[in-house]
């Protein structure tokens, strides 16, 4: 049997004595997109830091296709195929949209300074490479028509679908995405989601931590419910909406009732 992309086993973290995660397990297998929810303070940050390799845990184990990643960094566990869309639109201030997006490819870039400073044959095929494959990334997020466009012009919408082709011209094994539909209206979440879908049905593995309920109901396969650091339920989005512990410590009555009556 293959390993599963992403598995975590007894991850814990605290800070100051307080668990902000404690004994976390879960197994993501290629191509499902897991979502991560809770309410505010829940550990979804600090889980979601442990994974990405901002962190290290206190206890427990991280592996990535069967290989042990918990002591490695961020940029070792980017090397194993693990890229980020953080919270916030991020991009590089005096780059197109095109050159924001190539900036991704860096850990599929082997040439080194010296062969960038005398512009060897070899950077300038890889150059060449990665422009195309930063072209295709915009291509599957919607953008290509503004490939030429700086960065920073673009709305608040198109430049968090800017960080998602930069973060897919890695070639992810694993995407993580932090909270992707935050400050985003109706029109570009609609988007923004849309984009996910399709990704989704292309089979890339995903974990997408979100407050939105509905968002994430739409795009996952499968939800992880965090409260005070520790998982309270996991199933499908419709599983986890009924969950009794979940009612209790996030969703409400209320939300519960809007999804009845929804379907």
């Amino acid at each position: 049997m293959n390993s599963p992309v992403l598995r975590l086993e007894g991850l814990s973290r605290s800070f100051g004595g307080v668990f902000a995660v404690r004994d976390v397990s879960l197994s993501v297998p290629s191509g499902q997109t897991r979502g991560l929810i809770g309410p505010n303070g829940a550990g979804k940050s600090t889980l979601f830091n442990l994974v990405a390799g901002l962190l290290r845990p206190d206890a427990g184990r991280v592996s990535l296709a069967g290989d042990a990643v918990t002591r490695l960094p961020a940029h070792r566990r980017a090397a194993h195929g693990v890229a980020i869309v953080f919270q916030g639109a991020r991009v590089f201030p005096g780059l197109t949209t095109l050159e924001n997006v190539m900036v991704g490819a860096h850990t599929q870039v082997r040439h080194g300074f010296l062969a960038a400073a005398v512009r060897s044959r070899r950077c300038r095929r890889e150059e060449r490479a990665v422009r195309v494959s930063a072209l295709a990334a915009l291509e599957r997020v919607g953008l290509a028509d503004w490939a030429d466009v700086p960065a920073t012009s673009l709305p608040l919408g198109q430049q968090r679908r800017t960080q998602l082709a930069r973060a897919l011209c890695a070639q992810p094994r694993l995407l993580l995405l932090d909270e992707p539909a935050a400050g985003l209206r109706g029109a570009e979440r609609a988007a923004l989601a849309e984009v996910i879908e399709g990704l989704r049905g292309e089979g890339l593995t995903m974990m997408l931590v979100e407050h939105d309920v509905g968002f994430v109901s739409r795009l996952a396969d499968r939800v992880t419910v965090l409260d005070l650091g520790s998982v309270i339920a996991e199933g499908t989005p419709a599983e986890v909406r009924r969950d009794p512990a979940v009612v209790t410590a996030y969703l409400g009555p209320g939300e519960v009732e809007r999804d009845a009556g929804s379907t």
